[in-house]
Formats: structure tokens, sequence, C-alpha cells
């Protein structure tokens, strides 16, 4: 099982790829949160407050008011307040179920009760972004969320430049543990010089993340690298429209 599914994660990357041409007058840095655990807003909503910046909330309905990896999960009221405080809302299916793991009939059915779970708590709100849950895409499923969603963003390291996948685009991880490995200020200084988009995300926020999280100091110093290096910053699905030609 291991094996086939890395056979289509592969096939994913490099099979029914459409491409489009990643080209902003000045570098984007675009921050997201997935799932998303409740520290995801009450500890990291001050800071990006503080930095005058909007993220991207990557919402699975099915795991509002639960724990998830021993962390509270994101009330309605969080989501609300966010919302309403501009940042973006985006769609990361009902379950956190990965593609590998659903049809073609079950993807659709989790992608529309959770449009529906989210449209009916946010008035109507449409959501036009996707992130992959666990970076997992296959063919089939590409297919279905281009048809749904502007892009679909991915778990796979680098910078966004030229020629790029919009059903798989690229992203670091703030999580504790990859962010020894990545070299932020290099990471910052290419997309600022490739005139590129670099995004990033992320899940709990606190002292003692996860090893899928950050501290607050982490995520502050990320934000304050990409000002530093002249990155304009901007959600997700605000960054599309002025990254793409």
């Amino acid at each position: 099982m291991k094996q086939i599914d890395q056979m289509r994660r592969r096939a994913a990357r490099y099979l029914d790829v459409e491409a489009v041409e990643i080209a902003p007058a000045k570098g984007v840095f675009s921050l997201s949160f997935d799932d998303f655990p409740a520290t995801a807003w009450t500890e990291a909503g001050p800071i990006l407050a503080a930095h005058g910046v909007r993220a991207t909330y990557y919402v699975c309905a099915g795991l509002c008011g639960g724990v998830n990896m021993d962390r509270d999960q994101f009330r309605v009221e969080h989501l609300q307040a966010l919302h309403a405080a501009g940042h973006e809302v985006g769609c990361h299916t009902f379950g956190h179920t990965s593609a590998l793991r659903m049809d073609a009939e079950a993807l659709r059915l989790s992608l529309d009760a959770n449009a529906g779970w989210v449209a009916e708590r946010l008035e109507g709100h449409r959501m036009t972004t996707f992130a992959w849950p666990f970076g997992d895409a296959t063919v089939g499923a590409k297919r279905i969320v281009r048809r749904r969603f502007v892009l679909a963003r991915g778990v796979r390291d680098g910078v966004n430049a030229g020629r790029e996948d919009r059903a798989l685009i690229k992203s670091i991880g703030l999580e504790s543990r990859r962010l020894p490995g990545y070299d932020l200020e290099a990471l910052m200084a290419e997309a600022a010089e490739t005139r590129g988009w670099l995004t990033a995300y992320g899940h709990d926020v606190s002292d003692r993340p996860t090893d899928y999280g950050c501290t607050p100091d982490d995520l502050d110093r990320v934000l304050r690298l990409a000002k530093a290096a002249g990155l304009e910053v901007l959600p997700v699905g605000a960054a599309w429209g002025v990254v793409t030609r």
C-alpha cells in the first residue's frame, strides 16, 4: 500500500499538469494555517494584526470543536472572527481525509459538505482556494479540485516561479520538525530576486507546539523576514490575483 501511495503521489506531481505562469511585479509571501487548531487564531491572530497582514485558514468543518493531535481545534466563533477581520477562509475537505483514501464520489461529497457548512456560518461565503490534506493529491482528484477552485496548495518545498501546476502550488512548512532545515532568509531572498511566490503553511501556534506547529516567535520571525526582503504579504487567494498572468 505504501509503495502504491508513493506512485500515485508521484503521478499527480508529473501528470495532468495545468501550468500557469507565476510572475508577479514583485515577490509575494502567503501564510496559511491548515485544519485549523484554535491557537492558529487565538495565538497567531494578534501577531498577524501586529504586523498588519492577513492569512489564509484552510478549514475542515468536521474538526470544528474537536481535538486533533491533542490540540483543541477551532470553534465557530473563531472562524467568524477571523473572517470578519479580513482573513481568507479556504477548503481543506470536510473530514481532513487524504485524497488517496477517497474515490471521486467521496471527494465530491466531502467538498460539498465543507462548502455548505462554511457557507451557513459565514453568510454564504464561497471558498476559492484549496489545500490538500497531508499534501496528498492524485491525478483524478486534481481534475475534480481544478473545476471547483482557482488553485490547490500542496506541501512540496520551494518558491513558486515561472511555470507551476495550479493544482499543486509549492509551500514550505512552518513546523517545528521542518523549520531547522530551512534557510528562511535565503528563501525570502529567492522569492524577491526571482519575483516569485513563497507560500507557507502551519498548524498550532504555542510555546510548546506539536511537531506540526510553531512558536509565536517563529511566526513573528517569518513575517519580519518577509517584510525585510521586500515581499508583499497577501492571503493565498488575494496573492493569486497578482502572481499569475
